[in-house]
């Protein structure tokens, strides 16, 4: 099928816009210390801590071939006088709260992908991506003069080629991709700049001779789908402009899959006390999340890897379905010693819930537990939740010692106990998991 003849698929008079704010955390960090612009700048995790990778870097940074995600001491062998600053996540929060306001005041569509990201649907007042492009002008001077960033921000007739326009033109541009124009501004680019095409794909794909975008639209369908599935239909319909997937409407969220966190603490764990307070942070994180979004996990997985880098995943079904860390931290923990024999000591942990469902789901009492007990135990969560979200997540923890002396009195075999040590709520490990995959089809 030629490209040109199936443009009619498309959804017509639609203008879209792709915000991207630029290296969003770097420039926040720049934004509040101005004198840090004038260095090659990285924010980083603790290296003491063994989070020691580069999350964001400045366009000076970037210049030294410095990448997101490289160890720290990669990146200070690139660029000596690197600064690295540790990250602030409150005030990026901040920021990404600030910014869907923004866009909510041109629009009542504004979907966010990640925290410095939002698609925004302006239809209602620009029929076409030429008449978006002055609005797209607008907010980024909006949001120089009022959140102290610079985005860059691509405007099209479908959600595909708007994020495709702002990774275009970096940093604070706009970029405009039409109906009659993506052909000569889209097809040139790379096939990994492409949505949804990653690592693993982009390399199936060059080995059979898909190099560009525009390779990939004119591909025989038949092939790419006998090479990807259902997502080589995806793309080759992506490539030719055929995304006719809407902006969810503010306050809406695409059905979230699982809830989890994970965490590589300072030391290695050697038994039980050690792992039991780092799955309590944990489980709290994630119970937390479950909360705030109305539902109910009916399956926990625990995630754990050895300090041998060896991992493996274990999941058990509840009893039924909870929101309650506690419960989430008892079947990790049920899970970790039906499993591991600690022969040798763990690395990181990771709790995950599945199986989700509706809080406001219908369901039988439990005759077998003490439901007052049980509800009293939500309250006191809830509260917690509430005192968080004002104060900030770390001003308290929800405590382990009453579970723990069920550990009884068994001697440590290694270094002093974990109890001392703060599993802060800010653990980078912390992710939601749903349908917005960067690869989705290895």
């Amino acid at each position: 099928m030629e490209a040109a003849e199936t443009m009619g698929e498309t959804d017509m008079g639609r203008t879209i816009l792709h915000v991207d704010m630029n290296n969003f955390y770097a420039s926040v960090e720049i934004r509040d210390n101005p004198a840090l612009g004038a260095y090659p700048l990285a924010v980083g995790g603790s290296e003491a801590m063994r989070h020691g990778i580069i999350l964001a870097k400045n366009y000076k940074a970037k210049a030294f071939g410095i990448k997101t995600a490289e160890p720290i001491f990669e990146a200070k062998r690139k660029c000596p006088n690197l600064v690295v600053v540790p990250p602030h996540f409150e005030r990026y929060e901040e920021a990404s709260r600030l910014s869907r306001e923004l866009l909510s005041t041109y629009s009542d569509r504004v979907e966010p992908f990640g925290m410095d990201e939002a698609w925004i649907d302006i239809s209602e007042y620009a029929p076409t991506p030429e008449a978006g492009e002055e609005i797209a002008d607008e907010i980024r001077e909006k949001y120089k003069k009022h959140l102290g960033l610079t985005v860059s921000i691509g405007v099209s007739f479908n959600k595909v080629f708007a994020k495709l326009g702002s990774d275009m033109k970096k940093p604070d541009a706009t970029t405009v991709i039409t109906e009659e124009n993506f052909r000569t501004k889209v097809w040139r680019l790379p096939v990994e700049d492409l949505l949804f095409v990653g690592r693993k794909t982009k390399e199936k794909l060059n080995k059979r001779g898909v190099m560009t975008i525009g390779d990939l639209a004119n591909a025989n369908e038949r092939l790419l789908h006998a090479w990807l599935g259902e997502g080589g239909d995806m793309l080759h319909r992506y490539a030719n402009g055929l995304d006719s997937s809407q902006v969810m409407a503010k306050g809406s969220e695409a059905a979230i899959k699982s809830i989890g966190n994970s965490s590589t603490p300072p030391r290695d764990m050697y038994d039980e006390r050690d792992a039991l307070t780092l799955l309590q942070a944990l489980s709290e994180t994630v119970a937390e999340r479950l909360r705030r979004h109305k539902l109910l996990a009916t399956t926990v997985v625990l995630h754990l890897r050895d300090n041998s880098l060896i991992s493996f995943e274990r999941q058990m079904r509840l009893l039924r379905p909870s929101c309650v860390s506690v419960e989430l931290r008892d079947s990790a923990m049920q899970l970790l010693r039906e499993n591991w024999d600690w022969r040798r000591p763990i690395r990181s942990l990771g709790v995950r819930a599945t199986g989700l469902i509706s809080a406001d789901s219908p369901m039988q009492l439990s005759f077998l537990a003490d439901e007052a007990e049980r509800e009293k135990r939500l309250i006191i969560e809830r509260t917690v939740d509430g005192i968080r979200e004002k104060h900030g997540k770390n001003i308290m923890s929800l405590g382990t010692a009453a579970y723990a002396r069920e550990l009884g009195d068994a001697p440590k075999k290694e270094p002093p106990p974990f109890g001392a040590l703060r599993f802060g709520m800010t653990e980078f490990g912390i992710c939601e998991f749903g349908t917005s995959e960067f690869d989705m089809f290895e």
